[in-house]
């Protein structure tokens, strides 16, 4: 089974994949990964992440690169090896961030990415979406790169609302404006209950 966690940055998706990883009623065999990854393609990611001038019709490829690796190298084996998986976000992060940054290239931005990944990423069986308004979720974040501003989180929290409203059997929301302890213990006992 592969759980993922998305949701805007400042969500508490990290407090949550940590409190995942410190609880003892998970398999033992359970993969804790995420995406960005720490191989070379998540390291071009990051450095895109501080550049304004990066085009993103470049960086959606490079982000698509890394999910591809991350599929090859650990997703995939996982699975195959019957293991659970638990991810740091995913590909609906790029649907919903990527959508945005392309907004202005595609009708529908949001479908050019999905159509990118439809023939071979492997789709999640439960995606818990840790729900917050852009303004908490910026001020969280700090703001520190170009994907963190209220505006911009604004339009991607809309196209998660949208995938959300077409996968509804396969998302479970969580209100991450709770304290942290909620939003951790809600999440736990949603991920515990499947795996």
């Amino acid at each position: 089974m592969l759980v993922t966690l998305e949701g805007l940055d400042g969500s508490g998706k990290t407090s949550c994949i940590e409190a995942l990883q410190a609880h003892g009623g998970l398999p033992a065999e359970t993969t804790f990964t995420r995406e960005p990854t720490g191989a070379w393609y998540g390291d071009a990611v990051r450095r895109s992440l501080g550049d304004d001038t990066a085009d993103p019709l470049a960086e959606l490829f490079l982000y698509t690169a890394d999910h591809a690796a991350h599929l090859a190298d650990t997703v995939g084996p996982a699975l195959e090896a019957g293991n659970p998986v638990v991810s740091d976000r995913y590909s609906d992060s790029r649907y919903a961030y990527q959508g945005v940054t392309l907004a202005d290239r595609f009708d529908d931005a949001v479908a050019f990415v999905r159509s990118v990944h439809r023939p071979w990423t492997r789709p999640p069986d439960l995606t818990v979406y840790l729900d917050v308004d852009p303004e908490t979720a910026a001020e969280r974040a700090g703001a520190n790169n170009k994907f963190e501003t209220a505006d911009y989180l604004a339009a991607v929290r809309e196209n998660y609302e949208r995938l959300t409203d077409e996968d509804p059997d396969r998302f479970v929301r969580v209100d991450a404006t709770q304290s942290e302890e909620a939003v951790v213990e809600q999440v736990l006992g949603t991920v515990t209950g499947v795996l």
